[in-house]
């Protein structure tokens, strides 16, 4: 749990969320099912869902950069 506190462990999970929300933002069941609600806790997964599919280039970017810190940086 203490990774939870860090900075590091903050991105990751900012990270992580994006990602998994864009990705389930693709699938048409759990589009409808899950991000069609814009406000409420389904509402950030729907702002991440856009953000990491506006985003996609940098999203990605700092995910390659963010898997070499925690591999080799830390």
């Amino acid at each position: 749990l203490s990774a939870v506190y860090s900075l590091d462990g903050l991105l990751v999970f900012g990270l992580l969320l994006v990602c998994t929300c864009a990705y389930l933002r693709k699938v048409p069941r759990l589009r409808t099912w899950l991000l069609s609600e814009r406000r409420g806790v389904w509402g950030v997964c729907h702002k991440a869902a856009v953000i990491g599919t506006r985003l996609h280039v940098a999203v990605s970017v700092s995910c390659l950069l963010m898997a070499f810190y925690v591999l080799v940086g830390k």
